[in-house]
């Protein structure tokens, strides 16, 4: 009856421009005898709007077309179902699987509407990203200086990361290896041969912990990672081998042993834990002066700041602000630690100074779910209409891939794909921070081939190692994942030591050092491949749609293709999950005329391999166009 995935039955399909007409049509059984069908369509906050369709001709012999135009006038999220008038009564079309009308239920389309004037940077299309944790990806060897009290060192580059906790029973993460961005500057090469275009660095700033998410002063690097003039050079660097540097900001709170809050007492000015007069005071929220505040996750090392708070919001994105300054030294963007913690008018102020300071400064948020209908703390978020981010990390797109390399059903990956397709707009979909693996999560090796971690602690986690043959397990599933990854819409981001095959659970595990001297030198060499693989078909993989075309037992069929004047240019995947080779016979695919791009070439061979992939590429001429092609068209 409809399928919003579908130009037959909605053109366009996905999220649209305020002011772009959107066709609806649905096609009914005659048998039904309609004599009446409208569009119901409620723009979220506002009244219902009742749009009449109109009958408008037979779809072959037993079913007929209804359509109506609908026209969005603001930004917003539209919720819609159609009501039809029969011989059996009033029936509803509402949401079924795969975007599909079914009678009744209560599920509805959704439509993402943006502001028509929303843009994106154009510099990270079809690129790769690159997340490193500063402290644990390169040490160059140059001197630290004067270190600050409360923090101890490695000797050993590969040693692991202090877990146990000290006498008062705490991990303070104040164990350090030394990276620092001199060593990051010495491995641009190797990101370069990478094919990495953009860095995402974890926090630089001055913060007590390895992690530095409990930042002490916004204004400084980190002493153990270099200075200001070390960071400015770096970005020199990076830019001349066509990569940009994106930074962390953690500005949902700050860290208890900071400038701003002082609560150690290390620094010379009067925080707000030593004063209610202190200008910093007016930032946090205090229940009971001083030991009583709002903390992050009651954490009591990080309190939480109040981001409307004038003063702060001034610190952060007024003229002369830590956002634009940073931006001024070389960086290319902000990466925002846990944007759902961050209220409307901060994420309005701070993108409005990223872009004022730098046109196409990219603004991404930390979001681990769908982006375009998020909630947080009972109020919508409208991150992705116009005016805040650029773009997500996409968990989503994370948990398709890792469910069906681990056993989901293959639909699952079809559905949570194509609903961000559906659902994000396309200069932020292109745009998306695709990652397997991140600071948070467990290593994607370990994820693949290890036993699952469930409820065990620390002791446990940190005793644990693949063992040879869960390893050869895990990399296969590896390669597969991250053929997958490169092929999706937005942009593939390998966390620091994923593509030399680091191991570990879950936080300190997954922040070890990038095994320098133990690299898997043939993973290496695969992430190389892809990232060749991306450059040569950039044309398409930067900004070309998206559809599956299967999805069932072990066998994941899916294409990227773009529209030139005369041709469809197209990149098909066809996928085997599994540990035996699959046949692709009755799948009723076409291979005539198609290039191999990678893996075996299925023109003439009917089997995919075991945990691997067959990338093709094929063009099509197209017929010469008509006056009025119909919109049914795909």
């Amino acid at each position: 009856m409809f399928n919003s995935r579908s130009r037959k039955y909605r053109n366009p399909t996905g999220a649209v421009a305020d002011g772009q007409g959107v066709h609806f049509r649905i096609t009914l059984d005659r048998p039904l005898s309609c004599t009446s069908a409208h569009l119901v369509i409620q723009p979220e906050g506002g009244e219902a709007l009742v749009w009449d369709m109109f009958w408008c001709g037979m779809n072959g012999e037993n079913r007929e077309w209804w359509e109506c135009e609908f026209t969005p006038e603001k930004p917003g999220l539209y919720f819609y179902h159609f009501e039809i008038h029969t011989c059996r009564g009033i029936l509803t079309i509402y949401r079924g699987e795969g975007g599909t009308g079914v009678f009744g239920g209560t599920n509805q389309w959704q439509m993402t509407v943006y502001d028509r004037r929303f843009t994106t940077p154009s510099w990270l299309l079809g690129g790769i990203m690159y997340q490193i944790l500063p402290d644990r990806f390169a040490r160059s060897g140059s001197s630290k200086g004067e270190i600050p009290y409360g923090r101890s060192f490695h000797m050993d580059w590969h040693e692991q990361p202090e877990w146990r906790p000290n006498e008062q029973g705490e991990v303070t993460n104040s164990d350090f290896f030394g990276g620092d961005l001199r060593g990051i500057q010495d491995a641009l090469p190797y990101l370069k041969e990478l094919g990495v275009t953009c860095l995402y660095l974890n926090p630089i700033f001055e913060s007590h912990s390895n992690h530095r998410y409990d930042t002490a002063d916004y204004s400084k690097i980190d002493p153990l990672l270099g200075t200001e003039e070390d960071f400015k050079e770096l970005c020199q660097r990076a830019k001349e081998q066509g990569i940009r540097i994106i930074l962390d900001g953690v500005f949902s709170h700050t860290g208890s042993d900071s400038l701003y809050f002082n609560k150690s007492g290390r620094y010379g000015t009067e925080g707000a834990y030593q004063s209610q007069d202190s200008p910093y005071a007016p930032w946090y929220s205090f229940y009971k002066w001083p030991d009583g505040y709002d903390c992050w996750w009651n954490f009591n090392t990080l309190p939480n700041v109040q981001e409307t708070n004038e003063s702060f919001n001034a610190y952060i994105n007024g003229p002369g602000g830590i956002v634009p300054k940073w931006l001024r030294a070389g960086a290319s963007g902000w990466r925002l630690d846990v944007a759902d913690e961050l209220p409307d008018l901060f994420l309005d102020r701070l993108a409005a100074a990223a872009k004022e300071e730098k046109e196409d400064a990219l603004v991404l948020g930390e979001v681990w779910e769908d982006a375009s209908n998020k909630s947080a703390y009972g109020v919508r978020r409208r991150y992705l209409l116009g005016g805040q981010l650029d773009t997500v990390m996409n968990y989503p797109f994370r948990d398709a891939v890792l469910g069906f390399m681990l056993g989901a059903d293959p639909r699952e990956f079809k559905e949570i794909v194509e609903n961000i397709v559906e659902n994000y707009p396309p200069q932020c979909l292109h745009l998306l921070m695709n990652h397997l693996g991140t600071h948070d999560t467990e290593r994607i090796l370990t994820m693949l081939g290890g036993e699952p971690a469930g409820g065990r602690g620390r002791e446990w986690q940190a005793a644990q190692r693949l063992t040879e043959e869960q390893r050869t397990l895990a990399l296969q599933r590896l390669r597969l994942a991250s053929l997958i990854q490169y092929l999706l819409p937005g942009v593939p981001c390998i966390y620091y030591g994923d593509e030399a095959g680091a191991e570990g659970y879950r936080d300190p595990f997954c922040r070890a050092c990038f095994p320098w001297g133990r690299e898997d030198k043939d993973l290496i060499e695969w992430y190389k491949g892809l990232g060749r693989m991306r450059l040569a078909h950039k044309d398409i993989l930067a900004q070309g749609a998206y559809r599956t075309l299967r999805a069932e037992n072990n066998l994941l069929v899916f294409e990227r293709y773009i529209f030139t004047e005369t041709t469809r240019e197209s990149l098909l995947l066809v996928a085997n999950r599994s540990g035996r080779p699959q046949s692709i016979k009755g799948l009723g695919l076409d291979f005539t005329g198609a290039v191999p791009v990678l893996g075996n070439h299925l023109g003439t061979v009917q089997v995919v391999l075991p945990y691997s992939g067959s990338v093709m590429r094929f063009s099509r001429c197209l017929p010469p166009p008509r006056e009025e092609p119909p919109a049914q068209e795909e």
